[in-house]
């Protein structure tokens, strides 16, 4: 059976990427629960001639292989506390049932589509359920969400072309962390610039989770009053996904603030200019004293004769 696992694993991660993966459905893509209750995935596939469905669970430290299902042959691992239901055929639905839950049961749990011979045959995964079984006197709570403005020292050393401005988001005060989050520049979503934090993390002194994204986009895109950037925290609340949101917009640059180079030109342009008229003047000024001594003197020599 480790031999399969690790068989199965190394095929997975060669066709990783392939468009077959889309064939193979998993629901729901998020789910809460209380200890002491079940969970139920569901899994299937339209890969011709695929009868067999393997089972995953995730977790921060390893992937656990959890058994399988061959056509209507259940095939769970020992010392699992799964079941499985229905059929791996093409077409049909395969379940996942977690009995017993408990908090270490909170993971991300996987199916995969293969066929039983010959072994070589690549494994095409779902795209995972994400189960979390509720810590008591906790109760479920939306983020609150809130869009920083890039520092105004930054990209300040940078030629004009490569300036860059960044924004964050930050997510926090939420349980658990259902999250997934998203950019908008003018309604348009990007991906373009973006980087955000690969989970959510525990803030130990609230028992809250918190969550920040960066958005780097062109100093003059930010420097356009226009624009509005808005980040997009979509959250599950065991029903349903709910967006949460905060926006704001692009600074002008006044020219008070801003020496661009345009103006620079002029301003050095004009002092060179004031500067010339000065010298002239000065030197006309000069030639017009050397003549008013030269007359004073003429006529002092005349008065001695």
């Amino acid at each position: 059976m480790i031999l399969l696992f690790i068989c199965i694993t190394f095929n997975s991660i060669l066709v990783s990427g392939s468009s077959l993966s889309e064939q193979v459905y998993q629901t729901p893509a998020d789910m809460y629960n209380t200890p002491g209750g079940k969970a139920e995935i569901n899994c299937s596939h339209s890969i011709q001639s695929y009868d067999r469905i393997l089972w995953y669970k995730q977790t921060e430290r390893q992937l656990q292989f959890l058994g399988y299902m061959l056509a209507n042959i259940r095939n769970p691992e020992n010392g699992v506390n799964v079941k499985m239901e229905g059929s791996a055929n093409k077409g049909q639905t395969c379940t996942l049932i977690i009995e017993e839950l408990q908090l270490n049961s909170s993971a991300v749990y996987f199916c995969a589509a293969d066929r039983e011979r010959p072994y070589n045959e690549p494994a095409y995964f779902g795209q995972g359920t994400k189960l979390t079984v509720l810590e008591k006197d906790k109760e479920i709570t939306g983020p609150s969400v809130k869009v920083l403005q890039p520092s105004p020292k930054e990209c300040k050393n940078e030629k004009d072309k490569q300036r860059k401005k960044t924004l964050v988001c930050v997510a926090k005060d939420f349980y658990p962390d259902h999250v997934s989050v998203s950019w908008e520049i003018n309604g348009q979503n990007v991906t373009n610039g973006v980087a955000t934090d690969e989970a959510a993390q525990l803030m130990p002194e609230k028992k809250f989770y918190q969550i920040t994204s960066r958005l780097r986009v062109p100093a003059k895109d930010w420097e356009n009053s226009d624009n509005e950037f808005k980040c997009i925290v979509n959250f599950f609340n065991k029903t349903h996904t709910v967006p949460y949101t905060d926006s704001i917009y692009g600074e002008a640059v006044t020219t008070t603030n801003v020496m661009t180079r345009e103006k620079y030109v002029k301003i050095t342009q004009a002092a060179k200019l004031t500067y010339s008229v000065f010298i002239a003047k000065s030197c006309i000024y000069g030639a017009f004293v050397v003549f008013l001594v030269w007359k004073l003197q003429g006529s002092k020599g005349k008065q001695n004769y």
